[in-house]
């Protein structure tokens, strides 16, 4: 605006003014990143996917200094993991898909950039924990992930009757207890407790993710419908929600109901038809990782009944590996290319990420237990895979988050 336009509009009424600044917002070009929550957290797990396992990989093998922090490097590992790159995935699939499930516009503009900020000033926090002072270190640490939820249980409750989905009240859950989650990880006291919360926690997400997920594309690819009981799948999420707290149960309890959930889900996976799923890779390894929660629930199981000395740490590493390893990366491939009015279809270098995730699970999980004097070799060379992974991701579709939609619609 020139001066003069400034001056003609300043002797407008007021509300004439207010119109005309609306009209002048409107207008202003905003960035393609800032239109819809997937675009701007989508990029920062492609980031923190590719580094965060490496940099954990220099640090567990003292190649470069740890940072000083009041807490353990393990339980740096397990909160960046989980809330760092595991909140930035988590958060761009719950801001895109909540709003859609109630029909709203949803979060975007300066509400996305204020959350990213906030994730990469708790990103700083962790790593220089040690020097900040007490107060600000706990800010940086809480702003993004209490920010983020009241974001989502506003928009899923102030919309809960125009909600596609009935059993989001699971989130409504589910969402708070990863506030008390994290600051339990980072507790010397109660880092167990954090952990096994977080998995847990992360768990009912992907269950709750697949159960509808999974039925729409069988459907769209294979034409079948697979089985849908609204009593066994509301058994399931109880089950799992019950497992969220399963630290502070007694052990016994906790180990049988690991083993009833994985049952009904080995049950329920048979009629999923995965002798169809298993012909395409971009629905198959998902099923991998549904076949991947039943197996840590079984660890679990022997976990909490026998007390093997191995299974805690293939507990956790069966679900970061096997679940969320092969997963997200499969997600975030079809959310990015289907919310940005690309057809869905993966092509070479989509299947060679998917693969490169499938042999990381090999090398972290199953490597080890066959050749244990070789563990630092296996941290390396999967720590390496999620590098190989989350790069090809990164080079192939950054560009398409920062790029307006193909098909001509804005968001």
């Amino acid at each position: 605006m020139t001066k003069s336009d400034t001056q003609k509009n300043s002797s407008l009424p007021n509300s004439q003014q207010t119109s005309t600044q609306s009209e002048i917002r409107m207008k202003l070009p905003v960035h393609p990143l800032w239109l819809v929550g997937f675009r701007p957290f989508f990029g920062l797990a492609f980031l923190s996917g590719l580094s965060l396992p490496v940099l954990w990989a220099l640090i567990f093998s003292h190649t470069i200094p740890a940072p000083a922090t009041s807490f353990s490097m393990t339980q740096w590992h397990a909160h960046e993991m989980f809330f760092g790159f595991g909140w930035a995935v988590l958060g761009g699939f719950l801001l895109t898909s909540t709003k859609n499930w109630v029909g709203v516009r949803g979060y975007h503009g300066y509400s996305l950039m204020l959350l990213v900020a906030a994730w990469l000033f708790e990103r700083l926090g962790m790593w220089f924990e040690g020097t900040w002072p007490p107060l600000l270190f706990r800010i940086s640490n809480n702003l993004f992930l209490g920010s983020i939820v009241a974001m989502l249980l506003w928009t899923l409750i102030r919309n809960r009757k125009d909600d596609s989905y009935r059993d989001n009240y699971f989130f409504l859950l589910m969402l708070p207890a990863f506030l008390i989650t994290k600051n339990l990880i980072l507790s010397h006291d109660y880092f167990q407790v954090g952990w096994s919360m977080a998995v847990g926690l992360f768990r009912m997400a992907f269950l709750v993710m697949l159960e509808r997920t999974l039925t729409q594309f069988m459907k769209g690819v294979f034409q079948v419908s697979i089985l849908s009981n609204p009593v066994l799948n509301k058994a399931i999420k109880i089950l799992g929600l019950l497992l969220v707290f399963e630290s502070l149960l007694p052990p016994q309890l906790s180990g049988w109901i690991a083993l009833l959930l994985a049952l009904l889900l080995a049950g329920r996976f048979i009629f999923w038809k995965p002798q169809l799923a298993m012909q395409r890779l971009d629905i198959g390894v998902m099923y991998l990782g549904q076949l991947a929660i039943i197996a840590q629930l079984l660890i679990e199981f022997l976990r909490h009944i026998a007390h093997p000395e191995w299974a805690s740490s293939a507990s956790v590493h069966v679900f970061t590996f096997g679940v969320i390893g092969l997963i997200v990366p499969a997600m975030l491939i079809r959310i990015t290319k289907g919310h940005t009015g690309r057809k869905v279809v993966f092509d070479t270098f989509d299947k060679l990420a998917l693969r490169v995730m499938i042999l990381a699970f090999v090398l972290r999980v199953i490597a080890p237990l066959v050749y244990p004097a070789g563990y630092t070799l296996w941290i390396y060379l999967a720590a390496t895979c999620w590098f190989v992974c989350f790069a090809i991701l990164a080079w192939r579709y950054i560009p398409f988050l920062m790029q307006p939609r193909v098909d001509g619609k804005e968001h």
